[in-house]
C-alpha cells in the first residue's frame, strides 16, 4: 500500500529552482533511504512531502489510512531535533511518555500497554538506564536517541527521519538500522530516511532515492538520479 506518492514535484526558493520534476513512492513495509551530496535539497524534499513547504508544481499524496483502515500516524524527526538546553525541566522518561498522550490529552492515565511501549522505545535506543536523568544533563548523541525513542513510543505507521543517527557510534547505528528494518518488514511500517551513511545501510534498506545535481543548469537544481535505485544486499 502506498503511504507516500510524489509526482512531478518542483520547488523554488524565491526565483531559484532547487528541485525539478521529482517523482517517488514509499510503500508500507518498506525501508527507503534518501541520499545526495551536501546541499542537494534532501531536507527540502522531505518538508515538501510533509506539507511544511509548498512546491511550485506537482502533487503530493500521503495516505489517510494505514493497512488496518485506521488514521495514518506519522512520526517525523527533523534534522538536529535534539537541541534541548541544560535547563530543560523534563526527565527522559517524562519526555518519551508524552508521546503516548493522544491529541494533547495530557491528563489521561497511561495504561500498562503505554508503559510497555515507553520502556520498549527507550530500550530500542539503549536509553532505558537513563530514564530518570534530566534531559539537560545528557550529551548531544543521547538527546538524539531519546528524541527517536519518543517517536517510537507514538507507534507511527510512517517514519520520516532526517539524518537521525547524528551522534551515534558505529555499533549504535547498526542496531538502529536493524530496528528500522524490523519495523518495516515485521510490522509493515513505512520508513523514509535521509542519510549520508550509504554504504553501511545497504544491508538493511530496501531502496535508495538519490538526488543528483542537474547538469548544464546555472541553478542549484537537483533531480532524481535515474529514478529509484535498488540497494544491493
Amino acid at each position: 500500500m502506498e503511504y507516500i506518492n510524489v509526482s512531478n514535484l518542483t520547488f523554488f526558493y524565491d526565483e531559484e529552482p532547487v528541485l525539478e520534476n521529482i517523482s517517488y513512492t514509499v510503500n508500507s513495509g518498506e525501508f527507503v533511504t534518501l541520499t545526495g551530496e551536501n546541499g542537494a535539497a534532501k531536507s527540502t524534499l522531505i518538508k515538501c512531502t510533509l506539507g511544511l513547504l509548498k512546491p511550485k508544481k506537482g502533487q503530493v499524496t500521503i495516505a489517510k489510512e494505514n493497512l488496518q483502515g485506521e488514521k495514518l500516524r506519522i512520526g517525523y524527526i527533523p534534522q538536529q531535533v535534539a537541541s534541548f538546553n541544560a535547563g530543560f525541566p523534563s526527565t527522559v522518561l517524562e519526555l518519551v511518555a508524552s508521546g503516548r498522550y493522544p491529541d494533547h490529552k495530557w491528563f489521561k492515565k497511561l495504561s500498562k500497554k503505554d508503559h510497555l511501549k515507553i520502556k520498549k522505545a527507550l530500550e530500542s535506543v539503549g536509553m532505558w538506564e537513563f530514564r530518570n536523568r534530566r534531559i539537560g544533563e545528557l550529551s548531544g548523541g543521547q538527546k538524539q536517541r531519546i528524541s527517536l525513542a519518543r517517536v517510537f513510543a507514538t507507534d507511527p505507521d510512517l517514519f520520516i527521519l532526517d539524518e537521525p543517527t547524528t551522534g551515534m557510534d558505529e555499533v549504535s547505528r547498526g542496531d538502529f538500522y536493524k530496528l528500522l528494518q524490523h519495523q518495516a518488514h515485521v510490522h509493515d511500517k513505512s520508513i523514509l530516511m535521509i542519510t549520508h551513511d550509504h554504504e553501511d545501510i545497504k544491508a538493511f534498506a530496501d531502496r535508495n532515492i538519490h538526488l543528483l545535481r542537474k547538469e548544464n543548469s546555472p541553478w542549484r537544481c537537483f533531480h532524481l538520479d535515474q529514478g529509484e535505485k535498488e540497494l544491493e544486499n
